[in-house]
């Protein structure tokens, strides 16, 4: 079975987020980019489909040239092939993104099984998987964390609140798998050879307009902490005895 994975190119961020000074961006000139936890579960089924059924493992972001970056990266983890769509904007939101993958995927053709990391890394919308799945008429199961694939069906389940939701759906289809539905496997020497040479192909796609627009980013208020000073020294000693005892830490 032939498998499509959707990437999005996502600054690698650290402990602090740094924004623009207008407030409306992600401030990236000092950072590295990567895919997310999701979207690597995503690559790692795809690829353990395609070798369990003999098929092929494919990779598709929409972004600039520097996005072919993470498609090699995919592709050291064992994708097969890679397809960079250019939209003709720098930073689509996700309405443009989804027309861009949808063009992308109606020109490719041949991938009954298309797969999205459950929500990016950066914006989290949650919403570009399920606008493909529309647009191409397919049905669409979101934070996926199990799933089997048959001839013609594929049965997905997610966990809700403290039970598992099963769904049956045929192919083609579209999922959005969620952080734990495996274990991804680091990219190989070999792998990482392979990717380095491995030829992208290109799609332009010229999706209209969006819909969302961002008013402001803002960073949430932060939770401050402060440290006690219990004693020094020999002195602090029944103080630190005192707080073994609240924790219920037995002498």
């Amino acid at each position: 079975m032939d498998v499509l994975v959707c990437l999005k190119r996502t600054p690698a961020v650290g402990s602090a987020v740094p924004l623009t000074a207008d407030g409306l961006g992600i401030d990236t000139r000092t950072m590295g980019f990567t895919i997310g936890p999701h979207e690597e579960c995503a690559v790692e089924e795809a690829v353990r489909i395609a070798e369990r059924t003999g098929g092929s493992a494919g990779v598709l972001t929409v972004g600039p040239p520097e996005a072919e970056e993470q498609l090699r990266y995919a592709m050291s983890m064992g994708a097969d092939h890679a397809v960079r769509v250019d939209a003709g904007t720098a930073d689509p939101d996700p309405e443009q993104t989804a027309a861009a993958i949808t063009t992308g995927l109606r020109e490719l053709g041949g991938h009954p099984l298309v797969l999205f990391g459950a929500t990016s890394a950066d914006s989290g919308h949650h919403q570009v998987g399920a606008r493909v799945a529309r647009a191409l008429r397919r049905p669409f199961v979101g934070w996926v964390k199990g799933l089997d694939v048959a001839d013609d069906e594929v049965w997905a389940r997610r966990e809700v609140d403290d039970q598992v939701e099963t769904y049956r759906a045929p192919l083609p289809a579209v999922l959005a798998v969620a952080e734990g539905l495996n274990l991804p496997r680091y990219p190989t020497i070999k792998g990482r050879l392979r990717a380095r040479k491995a030829p992208i192909q290109l799609v332009a796609a010229h999706p209209g307009p969006g819909g969302l627009r961002t008013v402001r980013l803002r960073h949430p208020a932060g939770v401050a902490t402060e440290a006690v000073v219990l004693g020094r020294g020999a002195a602090a000693a029944g103080a630190v005895v005192d707080v073994f005892e609240q924790l219920g830490v037995t002498r």
